[in-house]
């Protein structure tokens, strides 16, 4: 056998080594595939959908709470003369918190409301009892309702004790009120583009 004969056989071999090697590479990584992966790649929807519900439940739920942090009216700002600022909403109304008879109300400012107005379950779990029959003229027609004197309304620090509260007027959640006349004809009141300002008189 000659030497280019010799050099070719080896280099056959060497070839053919490295293909069984190859080979059982192969075999060895398609066993581990059936037996390791497998269940994984039959059913790969069984497996992910619902843990995919699961994070878009999980998304979902943080932007609402988000949203509904955002969105939450702020207190009124007490400024160092006393006066109170209420900031303008992005829909473009007045909100603030306060209370009614001692329990918490978010309010929507209402310069054309003549009374401060609650739902009559605000009604029964702030305490506020009696009062004159009346029927409310609202742009969804005549609504039958009370109005009561004498209840406490603040805003911030600012308390007055002697308002007219109608009853049954107020739509939306049940701890959502309009913040009407009887209560901010106690104040003056000045407009800005972005801010309603109350000062006593």
């Amino acid at each position: 056998m000659g030497m280019q004969d010799r050099d070719g056989y080896g280099e056959a071999q060497r070839e053919r080594e490295k293909q069984r090697q190859i080979d059982e590479a192969r075999a060895k990584f398609s066993g581990f595939s059936r037996q390791h992966l497998g269940a994984k790649t039959v059913s790969p929807v069984k497996t992910g959908l619902i843990p995919m519900m699961i994070f878009w439940c999980a998304v979902m739920g943080l932007l609402y709470v988000m949203m509904t942090h955002y969105l939450k009216p702020k207190q009124a700002q007490v400024m160092s003369n006393g006066d109170l600022v209420i900031n303008r909403s992005r829909d473009g109304h007045f909100y603030t918190t306060g209370s009614i008879n001692g329990r918490e109300a978010k309010f929507m400012v209402d310069t054309g409301a003549s009374l401060v107005s609650v739902s009559e379950n605000f009604a029964q779990k702030a305490l506020i009892h009696g009062g004159v029959p009346a029927t409310f003229k609202t742009a969804n027609g005549d609504r039958p309702g009370r109005i009561v004197e004498g209840v406490a309304v603040s805003v911030g620090p600012v308390s007055v004790t002697n308002v007219k509260v109608g009853v049954g007027l107020s739509g939306g959640h049940e701890d959502e009120g309009l913040l009407g006349q009887s209560f901010l004809s106690k104040f003056d009141i000045t407009m800005s583009k972005n801010q309603m300002v109350l000062r006593s008189r």
